[in-house]
């Protein structure tokens, strides 16, 4: 699928210029990017969208309120896997094992050990970096279809080892891990969905922000120009070798931060939780929400947490068929995304408004 020309954030813009000192075409102008001030202009978009989202804490019934805690932990997981494939170039189908890996070890920490939530979901995000840094450097001698591969072989044999008789003392075996939400502190009049659901929208905020800091910076725009000019970037300077694996790192320790999130939502893990279907439906939230994007991760995550729900509604029979339907309106409808839908949309909006003046 061609990537959006118009929200691939400026930043590919950037990065042949700066990096690969080539001229900008003027029609890749960014839609929802930090084009300008890139930093503050993403930093109110987040806060003003965080605000507007904790305040829904005291609107949403409980049940709401654990919806929207997934939404952020498909949110952050998208946004890793968007590092990875829409600004590096390295197409992962294995990135539901790092999700599994980071909900596993939130489970485990804090059923077995009674480490805090947010020290736990420290550690599953560090555990899951040296792991994404490990698989990520030898497989760098793979490319596309290859590497899409070796990852996959991942998230095929993850859940088989999560249910090995050597790790079931673990692992909790078929059997899974339970776990229960934490209770606010200080006193505070919050129940546990609420309190969980505000934890996640400060952690996405501060996941987001972070993601924009990093695509916005030199290390980025290396990123991109390893993308888009492999030679050219090498021939600059740049160590792709050490990126990629960086990168890789980095994209797997926001999966699995997400996922720790999510085993903290669904207060359980166990190995059939994470099959290869996993994988796949996170590879469909990037391109739904809009490859090589930031806010596509935010409507990626939408799409996976409801599409579902309403698919369901809809005909209980036969839900993956109307689900298979949406799928594929969307794709044709919006080829480059959600994001990339919404930008053409607002394009063509203020195209006519200038018209009009004229």
């Amino acid at each position: 699928m061609e990537r959006s020309p118009a929200i691939s954030d400026d930043v590919s813009l950037r990065s042949e210029s700066v990096i690969l000192q080539q001229g900008s075409n003027p029609s890749r102008t960014p839609a929802f990017s930090c084009a300008s001030s890139p930093i503050r202009t993403c930093a109110i978009a987040t806060v003003t969208t965080g605000l507007i989202a904790l305040a829904l804490a005291f609107v949403l019934p409980d049940y709401r309120l654990f919806q929207g805690t997934m939404l952020m932990a498909y949110a952050v997981s998208l946004l890793g896997l968007n590092l990875l494939t829409g600004y590096n170039g390295q197409f992962s189908l294995g990135h539901g094992a790092f999700f599994a890996i980071g909900a596993y070890t939130v489970a485990i920490l804090v059923d077995r050990y009674e480490l805090s939530f947010v020290l736990s979901l420290l550690a599953a995000g560090v555990l899951c970096f040296v792991v994404g840094y490990l698989f990520g450097f030898p497989a760098l001698r793979f490319e596309a279809l290859y590497l899409a591969l070796a990852t996959f072989s991942l998230a095929l044999a993850l859940p088989q080892l999560l249910k090995a008789r050597p790790f079931e003392g673990l692992t909790g075996g078929v059997q899974g891990v339970a776990l229960i939400k934490p209770d606010a502190p200080f006193g505070w009049q919050l129940t546990a969905d609420q309190w969980l659901y505000c934890c996640a929208v400060v952690l996405t905020a501060v996941m987001f922000l972070i993601a924009a800091a990093l695509v916005h910076s030199a290390v980025g725009r290396a990123l991109i120009a390893i993308k888009d000019h492999p030679a050219a970037a090498e021939a600059m300077g740049v160590n792709i070798n050490r990126h990629k694996a960086i990168t890789f790192g980095i994209s797997a320790l926001y999966t699995g931060v997400g996922g720790g999130l999510s085993a903290l939502a669904v207060q359980f893990v166990a190995p059939d939780s994470f099959t290869a279907f996993l994988s796949i439906s996170l590879v469909i939230g990037i391109v739904v929400g809009g490859v090589g994007t930031l806010s596509g991760a935010l409507y990626g995550a939408v799409f996976l947490v409801f599409t579902p729900v309403l698919t369901d509604s809809i005909s209980k029979n036969a839900p993956w068929v109307v689900y298979g339907v949406v799928l594929i309106a969307v794709i044709f409808l919006m080829p480059a995304g959600i994001a990339g839908g919404l930008h053409n949309l607002i394009s063509k909006y203020r195209a006519s408004k200038d018209a009009a003046r004229n």
